[in-house]
């Protein structure tokens, strides 16, 4: 083992803590949640979720594909959905040139490399459940949250259905989930949202 290494992925994932979202952590209303908390949130709700519920998925991969699904933001940096149109254009660029980043400072870490080339690609069953349960769970965490986030950003329903509905649609156990929570939301949309525009 060279430790060099693992103080350098160590120190890489260091950084990946200091990447925060827009979302507020449930609970604290004042405190952003950061991309390492996300990650570990979306691999357990997805191991969750495929052991409870026993889906045909590879728990294993679903797992690797929860911790790995936003690694590339270490050095592309997160791209809020209802961001500034400029930085949202830039993320396919910004998370490619990423992607060639990580594979030159971690070289020998080519299992990372595959799984990340394999997740963008989203051809298989446990990419797309990820994929799309990474667009469900900060839906899940303003819920929880009574909509703090929503409400600081002046975000309504009809955004969130928009934007995530059709990402969403790639997997059919994360849509059932969806639509029932969505239900939720749409009788208590002022409660959450602070006015009802729907």
């Amino acid at each position: 083992m060279k430790l060099d290494r693992v103080l350098a992925f160590t120190e890489m994932l260091q950084e990946f803590q200091k990447i925060d979202r827009v979302m507020h952590v449930p609970g604290f209303p004042d405190r952003l949640e950061n991309d390492v908390e996300h990650s570990y949130t979306l691999a357990m709700l997805a191991w969750y979720l495929v052991s409870s519920e026993k889906l045909p998925l590879d728990a294993d991969l679903v797992l690797k594909y929860g911790m790995i699904h936003d690694l590339v933001e270490v050095y592309a940096g997160d791209t809020y959905i209802y961001g500034n149109e400029e930085h949202l254009a830039s993320k396919h660029e910004r998370e490619a040139a990423a992607i060639l980043r990580l594979q030159e400072v971690f070289p020998e870490f080519t299992d990372l490399h595959k799984l990340i080339e394999q997740y963008e690609r989203r051809e298989d069953a446990e990419s797309k459940f990820i994929y799309a349960l990474d667009k469900l769970q900060p839906i899940i965490h303003a819920y929880i949250g009574g909509g703090v986030t929503w409400k600081k950003m002046n975000i309504v329903l009809a955004m969130v259905i928009e934007n995530k509905t059709p990402k969403i649609a790639v997997d059919p156990y994360v849509t059932e989930c969806y639509e029932e929570l969505l239900d939720i939301l749409r009788e208590r949309e002022e409660e959450f949202f602070g006015s009802i525009t729907t």
